[in-house]
Order: C-alpha cells, then structure tokens, then sequence
C-alpha cells in the first residue's frame, strides 16, 4: 500500500484548507489516520475513519474544527481543517493501519504500518 499526501499550503489564522491522502496498492479497508508533527515536538493524533464503517475519531486539539472524510470511488481521504490556528502549523502525514485496530489505539502512530511522505502546513499572519 502506498499513500501520497497532499494540499498543505501557508494560510492565514481563520482560513481553511484541505489535505488529500490518495490510499493505492491494496483494497479499501483497514484504517486511515491523519497524524501532524510540529518543530520540536512529538507526531500528534489528529484524526482517523474506518474504511468500511465511516467510523471516525478525532484529536482533542482538533475536534469542531476538522473534518475527515474518505471517497471509496477515488480512494482519497480527506481532511478538511477550518479555522486554523497557528498552533495547528506542522507537517502532516496520512497513515494506514489494520481494520482490526481498536479504538483505543487508533490515537497511537505505533499501530499504524504504512505512512505517506507529508504535507506542510503553515499558520501565520
């Protein structure tokens, strides 16, 4: 399975954007996981949805303000992110991981086995 990220962009506080992560390689199924990783600090959850149930979760740091979304015709996630911050700058990375996972370790980037190569993502006025 391969993923490609995209969309990342510099935007001003308040503007929204979109990232894409087109998922190949395998049939649609298992985990897709939105992680970001700032300068200096540590990968950080932002959100993940089920392939097969729409099932979705999100980081607390982001949650009413981002929306993922997957197209089964297209293979695409997708994460809409409003009212951006500047605090929301980082790269972000799409990542897959098995349909097995549980809940409780979809905010955890060690259960998730291919990742994409990253988008930046710059807040600033």
């Amino acid at each position: 399975v391969q993923l490609q990220a995209s969309g990342g962009g510099l935007v001003q506080p308040g503007d929204s954007l979109r990232l894409s992560c087109a998922v190949s390689g395998r049939s649609s199924s298992g985990v897709v996981g939105w992680f970001r990783q700032a300068p200096g600090k540590e990968r950080e959850f932002v959100a993940a949805i089920r392939w097969r149930s729409h099932a979705i979760s999100y980081g607390d740091s982001v949650r009413g303000r981002f929306t993922v979304s997957r197209d089964g015709a297209t293979n695409t996630v997708y994460l809409q992110m409003n009212s951006l911050k500047p605090e929301d700058t980082a790269v972000y990375y799409c990542a897959s991981g098995a349909a097995s996972m549980i809940v409780s370790s979809l905010p955890s980037s060690r259960h998730y086995d291919t990742w994409g190569q990253g988008t930046l993502v710059t807040v600033s006025s």
